[in-house]
């Protein structure tokens, strides 16, 4: 569990997603999104005091269905649920500080 260096195109069905129990972290980007590339560090930094929360790094981009379903419309993404619940999001996350906030209201 915790941070996950790669995206993965085979994303999960929104059903699957909203039946998940416990904390999950979904981030929406690409591998070659400039944006993606320098959120990084921050992201996998914070990760570091949660490893416990799972972390689905999942591959979007036009015609993407679950993208579409949380409204992604820039990269990275990062949507915090508990329970499959939306409870949080950052779009474009620039530091550390804030995505372990986001992670400590899990």
């Amino acid at each position: 569990m915790g941070f996950t260096s790669k995206y993965t195109a085979e994303a999960p069905e929104l059903q699957e997603v909203q039946q998940t129990r416990g904390p999950l972290v979904l981030e929406f980007g690409t591998s070659w999104c400039g944006h993606c590339r320098a959120a990084q560090p921050h992201i996998e930094e914070a990760f570091t005091s949660s490893d416990e929360i799972p972390h689905w790094k999942i591959e979007d981009g036009k015609g993407r269905r679950l993208g579409r379903a949380f409204r992604v419309k820039l990269w990275p993404t990062l949507i915090f649920l508990r329970d499959g619940q939306e409870v949080e999001r950052l779009v474009r996350p620039t530091d550390t500080p804030s995505i372990v906030r986001a992670l400590g209201r899990l």
